[in-house]
């Protein structure tokens, strides 16, 4: 004899995967226009003065992202390319900005993990390849 549980199983509505970065809307990026520049401070055992950024993305959602790195040259109405995954202690900042694209410029003088803060390969770190092996 089945129970009733098995006899209802289809029934039985199943929750939604809970995304947290839900204003990109499944994308893996999203442009957005800064509205308003900000210093966040974080929570309760950490102290320190973050930049963050109030957003409105293309797709007509307000996120608050992080700016990462040192200093930065975000004003009102600059555009900026914004990632999920924000900083960790800051309250309510779930979202990043990503350096190097539009016009969040890149930090200067990085050497090591350039990838995040937007920074090109140096010169004298540029591999010399033979003439006859270049495409151009």
């Amino acid at each position: 004899m089945s129970t009733f549980l098995q006899l209802n199983k289809k029934l039985i509505i199943k929750k939604k995967a809970h995304h947290r970065a839900a204003a990109l809307k499944n994308c893996p990026q999203a442009k957005g226009a800064v509205k308003r520049a900000r210093i966040v401070t974080p929570r309760k055992p950490n102290s320190a003065r973050r930049p963050a950024a109030k957003i409105i993305l293309t797709n007509n959602r307000w996120v608050v992202a992080h700016l990462p790195g040192v200093g930065h040259n975000i004003r009102a109405h600059s555009s900026v390319l914004v990632r999920g995954g924000g900083s960790r202690d800051l309250p309510g900042v779930r979202y990043t900005c990503i350096r190097g694209v539009y016009d969040f410029a890149g930090l200067t003088g990085k050497r090591r993990r350039r990838s995040i803060y937007g920074v090109k390969r140096p010169n004298d770190k540029i591999k010399k390849v033979r003439k006859r092996f270049r495409f151009n």
